[in-house]
Parts: C-alpha cells; sequence; structure tokens
C-alpha cells in the first residue's frame, strides 16, 4: 500500500463499468482512487458528478466519499511503463474493453504491471483474453503479485455460485449460465461491440460431451429467472453468448456433457432482430455485426419497454449422491437501476478483501473460484438484489407451495405453514364476504361460483392432493367452489397456476414479513395468454394473527370493478 492508502488505477473509471466500481468504492477511506481514461476533462467531470449528492446509488454523494479521489490521464497506447511509474498504484483495475479487440498485444497492460510488480485485475468477458492469460503465471509469480482476469458476472460471479451448487452432486452433466438486462438499461458501447463481434459466428461449447461449435445469438435457452420467494422475471429465451465460462467449465468439471452461456435480451421484438441478423451473418449474407453496433445500442434504449428489472441465472444438472437425476441452481433478480452494478462488484469485493489483509495467491490466470457467493451477497444488501438457490430433484414430491417457494418455504409463519403442509386435509373458520354490483361482477361471479355477501360466514376449506396437483373446494355457508392448484409449467415456471372453470390464474408467491403475498402475473382464458393489466387482482395476502391463519383475497379488474372480496381465519382440523 502506498502510505495508509491502498492506490487503485481504475482504467476506463468513467465508463459503464469503471465508474461503478468508483462508486462503489467512494466510501472506502482507506483507498486513493485514480479515475484514469484518455480524456482528462472527461475524468474531471466524472469526479464532479460523483461528488454531488444525489438520490439513490447510482450518485454515491458527497457525504459518503471516504476515498482520495484523482482524476488522471491514461493511454493504453502510450508508454505504459512511464505512466505506472508516475502514478504509482499499488492495483491497476482494467475496467475499459472491449478486451476482444486489443489487437496484436492484448496483455500490454498485464505485462508492463508484472514487470513494476504491480497487481492487477480486469473485468473482460471475452473468452480468448481471460483463458489465456495464464500465460503469463510464470512471470506473475517470480514477481509476486497476482494478475486476475474476468472479475465481472461470467466468470467470477457464476463460479461463485456453482462452488455452492456443486456439493450437491456427484457428476454435474451441464452447466448454463445467463445474463437477463433490464429494457430500461443503458447498455454501453463496448458491451455491444463485444456482442456484435460474434453474433451470427462459431462459439465454441460442448454439447454430448464433444468439443462442438454453437452459433452466436442464435441458438436459444428458454429460463425464467425465479430466486425462491421473488416475483420471477418473465420467462425468456437466452441466446449463446461467447463467455469466458464457455472455456473453463470442461476443466473445472470431469466429464461435462453440455455447456451454455446466454443473453435474455428483453424485449423479445429487439430479441427477434438481433437474432435475424445474426442469421444473416450465419448466412454470409453479412460480413459482421461489428459495423452495426452503434445502431444496436440505439436500439436498445428505443426498446425500453416493459418492467424495469434484470436477472441472472447459473444452473446445473447431473446426478446426485443417492443416484437420482438433479438440477440445481442459483437465481438472482435485480429491480431498478440496480443490475447494472453487478458486473462491477467482483471488483469491488477483491479490493475489500485486500483491506482486510486477503490477498489472493501470486500468479496470473482466470478470476473463476476466487471470490465467494456469500461475499458477493453481502455485497448485495445495499441494492434492491434477491438471491436463492432452487433444487429439483426427480422423485422427490414435495408440497405444491414448498415446491414454488423452495427454501422460503420454512421461513413461513407456521399457522400460514400449515395450511400449505400437502396431502387431504381441512380447515374451517369464519369469513367476512363482499361483491362487486356491476353486471359484469356478478356474470364472472356466477360463471366461477363465488359465494353471495355475508358477515360472520362458516367457511370450510377442503384440500385434495391428484399428483402434482391440489384441488381446493371452498365452502362458504351452503354455497361451495373449487379451483385447481398446480405449478406451472413452459413459460410459467415457478409459478402458482390456479384454474377456475375456463380461467387460468398465474401467481407468484412472494414472502413479505409475516404476510405471504400473492401476485397476478399472468392469466388465460381457454389457454389464451389475456393482457396482464386486465387480469383479475388486488391485495391478496395470508398472513397469521393471534396463532390463526388469516386470508384476505381480492378479485377484480379494471373492467369488471371488484367481483369479489373475503377475508377471514381458518384452522388446520
Amino acid at each position: 500500500m502506498s502510505g495508509e492508502r491502498l492506490s487503485l488505477l481504475i482504467i476506463g473509471g468513467y465508463g459503464t463499468f469503471g465508474g461503478r466500481l468508483a462508486r462503489l468504492l467512494g466510501d472506502e477511506p482507506r483507498l486513493r482512487l485514480l479515475i484514469a481514461g484518455r480524456s482528462l476533462a472527461k475524468a474531471d467531470d466524472f469526479l464532479a458528478d460523483l461528488r454531488s449528492p444525489k438520490d439513490g446509488s447510482e450518485g454515491l454523494g458527497s457525504t459518503n466519499l471516504g476515498a482520495r479521489l484523482q482524476a488522471v490521464a491514461f493511454d493504453r497506447d502510450g508508454d505504459l511503463i512511464e505512466q505506472l511509474t508516475r502514478l504509482q498504484p499499488d492495483l491497476v483495475i482494467d475496467a475499459s474493453g472491449p478486451f476482444q479487440s486489443f489487437g496484436e498485444e492484448p496483455y500490454k497492460v498485464v505485462r508492463a504491471c508484472i514487470n513494476l510488480g504491480i497487481d492487477y485485475a480486469d473485468l473482460a468477458d471475452s473468452t480468448g483474453f481471460v483463458a489465456a492469460i495464464g500465460g503469463l503465471d510464470a512471470e506473475a509469480r517470480e514477481q509476486g503479485i497476482f494478475a486476475l482476469s474476468g472479475l465481472s458476472s461470467l466468470p467470477a460471479l457464476s463460479f461463485a455460485a456453482l462452488d455452492v451448487v456443486a456439493p450437491q452432486f456427484a457428476r454435474i452433466e451441464s452447466v448454463a449460465a445467463g445474463i437477463a438486462p433490464s429494457s430500461h438499461v443503458k447498455i454501453g458501447r463496448n458491451v455491444v461491440g463485444a456482442i456484435a463481434s460474434y453474433a451470427g459466428k462459431d462459439v465454441p461449447r460442448l454439447r454430448d460431451g464433444k468439443a462442438t461449435r454453437g452459433r452466436g445469438l442464435i441458438d436459444t435457452m428458454r429460463v425464467t429467472v425465479a430466486p425462491p420467494g421473488a416475483v420471477p422475471l418473465r420467462s425468456r429465451k437466452f441466446l449463446l453468448v461467447d463467455a469466458p465460462d464457455l472455456a473453463l467449465l470442461p476443466a473445472r468439471f470431469a466429464g461435462l456433457q453440455s455447456t451454455f452461456t446466454g443473453v435474455g435480451t428483453e424485449p423479445l421484438p429487439l430479441q427477434s432482430v438481433l437474432a435475424l441478423f445474426a442469421q444473416l451473418v450465419r448466412w454470409r449474407l453479412l460480413p459482421s455485426l461489428a459495423p452495426f453496433s452503434r445502431l444496436m445500442q440505439r436500439a436498445s434504449h428505443a426498446f425500453a419497454r416493459g418492467e424495469h428489472r434484470g436477472g441472472m441465472f447459473v444452473q446445473a444438472s447431473g446426478i446426485d449422491a443417492a443416484g437420482k437425476r438433479l438440477t440445481a441452481g442459483w437465481h438472482l433478480i435485480a429491480e431498478g437501476d440496480d443490475g447494472p452494478f453487478i458486473p462491477a462488484i467482483a471488483a469491488e469485493v477483491l479490493v475489500r478483501r485486500l483491506l482486510a489483509g486477503e490477498r489472493p495467491a501470486p500468479g496470473a490466470r482466470a478470476a473463476a473460484g476466487e471470490l465467494r457467493l456469500a461475499d458477493f451477497e453481502a455485497a448485495f444488501r445495499r441494492f434492491s438484489i434477491t438471491t436463492g438457490m432452487r433444487r429439483e430433484c426427480e422423485a422427490e414430491a414435495q408440497p405444491l407451495y414448498r415446491q414454488i417457494l423452495g427454501i422460503t418455504f420454512d421461513r413461513l409463519p407456521p399457522a400460514v405453514a400449515a395450511i400449505h403442509a400437502g396431502g387431504a386435509r381441512t380447515a374451517s373458520g369464519r369469513a367476512r364476504i363482499e361483491r362487486g354490483g356491476g353486471w359484469l361482477a356478478r356474470v364472472v361471479a356466477r360463471l366461477i361460483g363465488f359465494p353471495k355477501a355475508g358477515k360472520d360466514v362458516p367457511v370450510t376449506v377442503r384440500f385434495a392432493a391428484e399428483g402434482d396437483r391440489e384441488i381446493w373446494t371452498r365452502t362458504f355457508g351452503d354455497k361451495s367452489f373449487r379451483s385447481i392448484l398446480m405449478e406451472g409449467n413452459g413459460r410459467d415456471r415457478h409459478l402458482l397456476a390456479e384454474v377456475f372453470g375456463p380461467f387460468r390464474v398465474l401467481i407468484a408467491l412472494v414472502p413479505e414479513g409475516e404476510r405471504l403475498r400473492l401476485v397476478v402475473r399472468g392469466w388465460r382464458f381457454l389457454g389464451i395468454p389475456l393482457p396482464l393489466f386486465l387480469a383479475p387482482g388486488g391485495e391478496t395476502y395470508e398472513e397469521e394473527r393471534d396463532g390463526r391463519f388469516h386470508f384476505h383475497v381480492e378479485i377484480g379488474g379494471p373492467l369488471t370493478g371488484l367481483v369479489v372480496r373475503y377475508t377471514g381465519w381458518l384452522v388446520v382440523e
């Protein structure tokens, strides 16, 4: 360390990811942060913005800044030895990119750091760059410094998640990972340029245990990103991208049969256009999408539609210790503008570990497996980020709600958990029922069989299990109606599907404090998807009060108004 502070040079320090790294570390008084780039004026402007108080995590205000900040000019194509000697950093983090286009001397910054005995790390997402940095391992060891490449979502975070998932398996046969950015995120030019460089071109991957060639932005995998207990992202296709994991995974898991890394671009029309243009490259009607990267970036900004949420998944499949087939994975959802900080958090974790005296071993290598998932999840706490594990094992039958909620089921209040314990059971109690007065509300209520309005109405619910489904028969006074509940499949995975006659309502189960909230995420009529804004909904939740299960159910919509509201309590008999 230089004096009492660790001197950190961030190349590309005012760029998309370097700037976010600076914001993440700006509160650390033990740091001297050198914000570097070709333009000193841009570096100065960035620091002025960083120091100005703002609301939210994007602008860690002036009262939060403890690091000593300095804007510096740095040209990676200039005299690196002279620049680094003058700036005297203890650690260089390269956040510039795109690393795919570093030319004939891709490692000149790394070599300069090794020659001067300066530790190095980068946020590279280029498979070739990350996988081949090990060629400098002997030189780095001799100097006693570390050079870690790929401190980003893929592979640093993905391998940290795999290290937690892997012990559940006796043999892992396939691994897949994907990033689903919010459509509202302003994607940087370098990121778009990297994707454009391999769109429609061969991407090395494993399939059926053999090294083969996938098709960039053409090969697909459908996944629903759904941390247990969170509202899932909408199911989406992930398009194959060239990520370092594809080169690193075969060495990590002997006998691996299949690998996939993808990006789940939203909205769907934009994804379809990208896939179409990638096909044009594949058919050699276009040489490359690289010349269109600026247009692609503008299109991604213009198509900012839908929910402002993003996510990530890491999933493994194989055989567990009992010889059963198992699929297990780690899921993440980030709300609003918090998602774009995730690629920079690996570098933040590295720096904070250095400040705590935890130093990586000397040598040059990919950053896969260097960091712990617990370190990432501790850093996530300052953001609206939800994570969790999911597992699906053959012949491992579970009650419906436990199957959907996963490990979060164990956090439900006892009375709520007892209602959803599975198997045949009966619960009884009392309820208050309110009915909507509109003619369409009355038609819908009659069609489904909802009870009439009443106060202190006796209620009985009989639960019957049929395979992976549950049938609920609700009796209010002398009026009964029933629904069939199951976990959704395909596009509706990880959602509760409740069938009322010709209607199927798709519901997210979300534990929130002492309540279990039920959030409508879609609906169908005779299997035909209907607009979500017309879906039946309202404030619906379950909770425990005075040791008893209480329910609050509202069903209505913009066309019908209130159809029915019933509230009350139940006790399992």
